[in-house]
């Protein structure tokens, strides 16, 4: 059985939860966890001499949890030998040897790592006829059957609540077929096949009524973009418009979640409304913001009557009469109002964010990807390049694969057509261009960028990266390219974080020796790569900690385009004007090959310029509700402690 090394919730303070629910500090953790339970299952069958009958998920989701049984294979010796799976779907058309077919992915993740036999790995074909298909999932459920039923189902979840590939408006009795995809699904499958014209239409799925029937379900969900899906499928109706709901109704699942993804049930955002709390200082400005806002009040015109009301009667009974409350909450928002990120001179810094001294400090920017700086923190990092701070930019990664083929066709041909005029002497450099052009022009969907490729778009993103900083004023010696090796695979799937990445990390920290490090603190962006440079710095900074100069810097986390810090998180807020905005979106516009329908959307059609204005105008303008200043926009940090 699942136990988690945080969740200690008791039936009582679940009563808002329709469905079992565990909840990890980490995913990796979580993984672990439903990987031994997994290897529990696969031993009893074996003793029982019976075939180990598995339903498997693709997804992001898994992918801790195969490589867990990827290493029990290898170092437990657990055998896969009896085990027959059952992959949930498939995208059709799909080739079985496509880059994003889920065949070639449970092979890399799995499959080939394991000893389970290869006719007992069964995944929907992508390549049938549409004639073929219904006899296809017939005989499919049959198989299913034939073995006694599923065993245990592992699921992923998608942004709309679909299960498998059972979209919004499934039935709970609907059976294996061929399903057309939601657009929310194909936004968010963008990213793998580089645009939303290239995303499949359509796919196979295993019918809700096949896992509702699986013996055991565990449903695995990370981060905070599925927090909100979450709560409504554990705390909501059971309805078809969210078909993980149905779950509710299943005597044996699961859902397996780390604490970002469970971070709206109300027992974790609301504890106060299921059991007595002691309220620390940090849980009363987050009621009080909370309280604020559902109310629509300024802080300061909040009364007893709301605090009763609302289930927040013993914060009145402890720190009351509500005016008491209201303006220590008032105040401390306000403290977090500053237009001096790094420090404002010779002033008292006692209630402000940042540190008066040294009056120029020494800061660090780290920007995943060569747009996040000017996107997520473009007004800030001007100012502090303004108010004459020595700024260093940091990009850890290349992105080159965020450039879009025909950028890189057009860029590449460009410099073989008009080499005359550039003047590449050398035949090797220009070996480069040609080798790029023609493969692109012949690119197949099983291919991922041969290095020259990566190499042409990675230069784009570079020259966009430096355009940017020339811009804001950062010369050219304050440009950092660390070009991290984990990123450098040419697909969506990195690899793990080495130690070469921490050493890179750290010798440019102290190098630079800084007083300020912003980085991204982003959990929730879709790529993945924010939070495998985050790790990189995290450890860096913990490895550096013993050094002098680590005793005067301090970490501040900003957050990508998707998401922004929740109110009562925000310790730093750098208020923008109207020409300030116009500025950070300029400065946005250098990077042209992200601009005008962009490789990696997510599930946003907006583009990032407008993406991070409106989030800033949404941040100013939440302060202005709970009764503070009305600014144009705001940037917000959350300080890190290490």
């Amino acid at each position: 059985m699942l136990k988690s090394s945080i969740d200690k919730a008791t039936g009582f303070e679940k009563r808002f939860e329709n469905i079992g629910t565990v909840v990890y500090e980490n995913s990796g953790e979580a993984s672990k966890d439903v990987a031994n339970e997994i290897a529990n299952l696969i031993r009893v069958k074996q003793a029982q001499k019976q075939p180990c009958i598995l339903g498997l998920a693709t997804g992001s989701s898994p992918k801790g949890l195969y490589a867990e049984l990827v290493r029990l294979h290898k170092e437990e010796g657990l055998s896969f030998k009896n085990v027959v799976s059952f992959n949930l779907d498939e995208y059709y058309p799909m080739q079985p040897d496509s880059v994003n077919s889920y065949v070639r992915f449970m092979k890399e993740l799995l499959f080939n790592h394991i000893d389970i036999l290869p006719e007992n790995c069964n995944i929907p074909d992508g390549t049938l006829s549409k004639e073929e298909i219904a006899d296809y999932c017939n005989t499919y459920e049959a198989k299913i059957e034939a073995l006694g039923g599923i065993d245990l189902q592992v699921l992923g979840i998608g942004g709309n609540g679909h299960i498998g590939f059972n979209e919004s408006g499934s039935l709970q009795n609907s059976k294996t077929r061929l399903v057309a995809l939601d657009h929310i699904t194909r936004v968010a499958a963008s990213r793998d096949f580089s645009g939303l014209s290239n995303t499949p239409r359509t796919a196979i799925t295993l019918g809700v009524k096949k896992i509702m029937e699986a013996k055991r379900v565990i449903l695995l969900a990370w981060g905070e973009g599925k927090s909100n899906i979450i709560k409504a499928s554990v705390e909501g109706p059971v309805t078809n418009q969210v078909p993980a709901s149905f779950l509710q109704e299943h005597n044996n699942a699961t859902f397996v979640l780390n604490k970002e993804a469970a971070s709206k049930l109300t027992r974790i955002n609301t504890p106060w409304l299921v059991e007595k709390v002691t309220w620390s200082d940090k849980l009363i400005r987050k009621a009080v913001l909370g309280l604020a806002l559902d109310l629509k009040k300024p802080i300061l015109m909040l009364t007893d009557a709301d605090y009763i009301e609302n289930g927040m009667s013993d914060l009145l009974a402890d720190s009351g009469p509500a005016y008491d409350i209201n303006i220590k909450i008032f105040n401390k928002l306000q403290n977090t109002i500053t237009g001096w990120p790094g420090g404002k001179p010779n002033a008292d810094d006692s209630k402000r964010p940042e540190r008066a001294e040294p009056a120029r400090k020494r800061v660090l920017i780290f920007s995943p990807h060569p747009d996040d700086d000017i996107i997520s923190m473009g007004g800030t990092f001007k100012r502090l390049q303004e108010q004459g701070h020595e700024v260093h930019v940091a990009y850890q990664t290349s992105g080159n694969i965020a450039v879009a083929d025909d950028e890189a066709l057009r860029f590449s041909s460009f410099v073989c057509d008009y080499n005359e005029k550039f003047g590449i002497e050398s035949k090797e450099a220009l070996n480069i261009y040609k080798k790029a052009v023609e493969f692109l022009k012949n690119k197949k969907d099983s291919e991922i960028d041969i290095p020259e490729v990566r190499y042409i778009k990675g230069l784009i993103r570079k020259g966009e990266a430096e355009s940017t900083c020339h811009f804001v004023g950062v010369p050219d010696e304050q440009i950092h390219f660390m070009e991290l090796p984990f990123y450098e695979t040419g697909s969506i799937e990195k690899k793990p974080l080495e130690e070469i990445d921490y050493q890179i990390t750290m010798d440019l920290i102290e190098k630079i020796k800084p007083h300020q490090i912003y980085a991204a603190g982003d959990l929730a962006d879709p790529h993945g790569t924010h939070k495998i440079c985050l790790d990189a710095i995290l450890e860096a900074t913990k490895r550096l900690k013993p050094k002098k100069f680590m005793k005067d810097c301090w970490l501040w986390l900003y957050r990508g385009a998707w998401q922004e810090w929740s109110i009562d998180e925000i310790e730093m807020a750098v208020p923008m004007g109207p020409d300030q905005v116009l500025d950070k979106r300029k400065g946005i516009f250098k990077h042209q090959s992200q601009k005008d329908g962009v490789v990696f959307q997510g599930a946003d059609s907006r583009e990032f310029w407008q993406r991070a204005e409106d989030r800033n105008k949404e941040t100013a303008e939440i302060y202005h509700q709970l009764g503070l200043a009305h600014y144009a926009a705001m940037e917000a940090f959350v300080k890190w402690e290490y």
